[in-house]
């Protein structure tokens, strides 16, 4: 799966010369927390959070009232406090990257890029959701993790017991496993019931971990 297909295209944006308090207006109307930044060519010159906001409004040992602090804020620019040459992907990137990127810089989203342009925003939410559908979350169902070796056949040994019992593999997740010679792999299965599977796993010699339904 790439960027674009779990990315929010066209994304609301703001630009450099544009006021923190309307930017601000614009985040709370639309109900989200990043904007990218765009100039008058539009080309992504940055990215705005609240984190940035945040940081930009005087502390709360500031001596300044109310309509002070809002005032100066209101003649503060988004240039000003903008994370300038932001982190970004390209839409045709695998997910997998993209989260990679997220993790490796502390970042919560990437701006999407096509031919140097944007197309789209992709948060840790997007991710989070594509992950739920990855490990079949939304189905009922009976879920196991098993090590096998790390050898040619050992996935399609385990789907054959599964379909032996009636089973219908729904999602399935590999990981590392407890040493260089094995893999977790982790399944989420229907149309068969946890006892049928956890019989059938055991006397085809597969070394469960975690089995339930869920």
């Amino acid at each position: 799966m790439i960027v674009s297909d779990v990315m929010t295209r066209n994304p609301i944006f703001t630009t450099p010369e544009a006021k923190v308090t309307d930017a601000l207006a614009v985040m709370r109307k639309e109900k989200i927390n990043k904007l990218p930044v765009l100039d008058k060519d539009g080309i992504l010159v940055g990215m705005l959070t609240k984190n940035d906001l945040a940081q930009a409004a005087p502390s709360s040992a500031t001596t300044l009232d109310v309509y002070e602090i809002g005032y100066l804020l209101s003649k503060l620019s988004v240039e000003k406090i903008m994370t300038k040459s932001p982190e970004t992907v390209q839409a045709d990137e695998v997910i997998e990257e993209a989260a990679r990127i997220m993790a490796d810089k502390g970042i919560g989203c990437l701006p999407v890029m096509k031919d140097g342009l944007l197309v789209g925003i992709v948060t840790e939410s997007d991710l989070f959701r594509k992950f739920i559908e990855m490990f079949g979350a939304r189905h009922h169902g009976v879920r196991a993790m098993i090590e096998v070796d790390e050898k040619t056949g050992e996935l399609a040994k385990v789907a054959t017991i599964i379909a032996g019992c009636g089973g219908n593999i729904v999602s399935t997740v590999t990981s590392e496993g407890s040493s260089t010679a094995t893999r977790c792999v982790t399944c989420k299965v229907v149309h068969t019931t946890l006892a049928q599977m956890k019989a059938e796993l055991e006397k085809g010699g597969v070394k469960i971990l975690d089995i339930r339904e869920i």
